[in-house]
């Protein structure tokens, strides 16, 4: 729990608004719990801007009894997996609470229906008050995320993004993610420095990988560092789900950047362990597969 001032949660909005181009008396749709930063901020959008809200009980399937045209809404993954039906009724909509897999920008991308509507996934945290950046899956999917105005990005020795957005928090914020930073910006998530593997002496950012095994399979899939005495830490690819030969022979076929990025091993689990918000807990997995062999 941490106190905002409410002009911070305003000068929020009025980002977000101002690059969507949303204005008085346009719809939005609520269907993000009030009680987090996410449902919060769709309340202060709407004041701000003078936008017509309609309010839907938060479910994984929002917009079921949906009928009318939409301007603006804001969802998770889950949400959006679940409304792929009616999402053509949205003209703006943001991504957010976790990543958008790859899974789910494919069937977005196959959605005739989705040409002439807007999608972008978002980047942000509780302490940015929602997102400062967003990165356009629809019409034209892009590879980075553009910083709203009066937002200020950097990296760190680590290779860290660092943030500083006095509209929305005093502090320059300093993340452990990974990013590539484009023409001062806009940024390219790498992966999460926590979750680095080292191998050999080549550092290795799962996430990265992820994203391309999951373009040839359906299945999730992650990969990690056990330890080995040779390499430092042994490239793993742990997929859920029933072991099959098929997913096998599409995983070599896939083109990596590197040789070490192939993984020495695959690991087919049941199910791969969850945090409560849905995100996968590497740390578990880890302690899962290890103890496993």
């Amino acid at each position: 729990i941490f106190e905002i001032e409410k002009e911070k949660m305003l000068n929020s909005a009025v980002m977000t608004c101002n690059f969507l181009g949303l204005k008085e008396g346009n719809k939005a749709l609520l269907c993000l719990p009030v009680e987090y930063i996410s449902g919060k901020m769709m309340v202060v959008r709407s004041i701000e801007r003078k936008l017509r809200l309609i309010v839907s009980d938060p479910s994984l399937k929002p917009v079921e009894h949906l009928s009318e045209e939409i301007d603006f809404c804001a969802m998770t993954p889950l949400q959006v997996e679940n409304s792929l039906d009616k999402l053509h009724l949205i003209k703006n909509l943001i991504i957010g609470g976790a990543a958008v897999s790859e899974s789910l920008k494919r069937k977005i991308a196959q959605n005739k229906r989705l040409k002439s509507i807007r999608i972008f996934e978002t980047y942000g945290m509780s302490e940015t008050l929602s997102h400062i950046a967003l990165k356009q899956l629809m019409p034209e999917p892009q590879d980075y995320f553009t910083a709203f105005e009066n937002v200020a990005i950097n990296i760190d020795e680590r290779g860290c993004l660092k943030i500083y957005a006095p509209n929305v928090n005093a502090e320059v914020l300093q993340t452990n993610d990974l990013v590539e930073i484009r023409n001062g910006k806009q940024f390219k998530f790498l992966g999460r420095i926590d979750n680095v593997i080292n191998s050999g002496g080549a550092k290795i950012f799962p996430e990265t990988l992820e994203a391309l095994v999951k373009q040839e399979i359906p299945n999730e899939a992650v990969f990690i560092g056990l330890k080995d005495e040779s390499l430092g830490q042994k490239l793993i690819l742990v997929i859920e789900g029933s072991e099959s030969a098929d997913l096998i022979e599409k995983i070599a076929g896939i083109p990596f950047e590197k040789s070490f990025h192939k993984p020495k091993e695959i690991i087919f689990i049941e199910r791969i362990p969850r945090t409560p918000n849905g995100k996968v807990n590497r740390i578990e997995l880890n302690k899962i597969i290890t103890e496993r062999l």
